[in-house]
């Protein structure tokens, strides 16, 4: 109950930060690493996969699937928070100090191990009976 309860959460969380790549593209788009080309459709592609993984996150059979593509995507996105954090860039409006963009990086990592237990990917690995660890 309390882990569908997170996932509800994280699926309010995401459908923000999704609307927020189609209302803010300008600022997401700052913040992809220069080597990457089309800045802001690498943005909209973003935006629509948090978008998905809202819903992923709400259809309790999707549930599993989307906390390992969901990690595998906050990994993929990783790169942005850092070159956020080096180059100083502040999200939107808000100035951002340099500890805050990195903290920012750090809570990546929470994000991550807080998607995978509430998708039920972080659970006691059960042995099968007959099988000896």
């Amino acid at each position: 109950m309390f882990k569908t309860f997170i996932c509800w959460l994280l699926a309010l969380f995401f459908v923000f930060a999704g609307v927020a790549h189609f209302t803010q593209t300008d600022s997401f788009a700052a913040i992809v690493p220069p080597a990457l080309p089309f800045k802001h459709l690498i943005v909209q592609i973003t935006g629509a996969m948090e978008l998905a993984f809202a819903v992923g996150l709400l259809i309790p059979k999707w549930r599993r699937m989307t906390g390992w593509t969901l990690s595998a995507f906050l990994l993929a996105v990783l790169p942005a928070n850092i070159y956020m954090a080096i180059a100083g860039i502040p999200l939107g409006e808000m100035a951002s100090s340099p500890a805050a963009l990195w903290f920012r990086v750090f809570l990546q990592f929470p994000l991550i191990a807080l998607v995978l237990w509430a998708c039920g990917n972080l659970g006691v690995m059960r042995r099968r009976p007959g099988h000896s660890a």
